[in-house]
């Protein structure tokens, strides 16, 4: 039997191409004892989740 790719490729939906923030919590602890959390930009690739570092930044600093 021959597996045909072109029947079982697929295209990409929209939604794959959209970041989003989210809120990362890391199950450790820090050197003071409080969780590790911090927010990255994710998006999905169509297979696996795709990070970015979010920074934050002052829109009075930034004008």
């Amino acid at each position: 039997m021959a597996f045909d790719l072109t029947k079982t490729s697929r295209q990409r939906p929209d939604w794959t191409e959209i970041w989003h923030l989210w809120t990362v919590i890391v199950p450790r602890r820090s050197i003071n004892g409080q969780l590790v959390y911090g927010k990255v930009w994710r998006r999905h690739d169509g297979r696996d989740w795709i990070y970015k570092k979010f920074t934050e930044y002052d829109d009075e600093a930034a004008a």
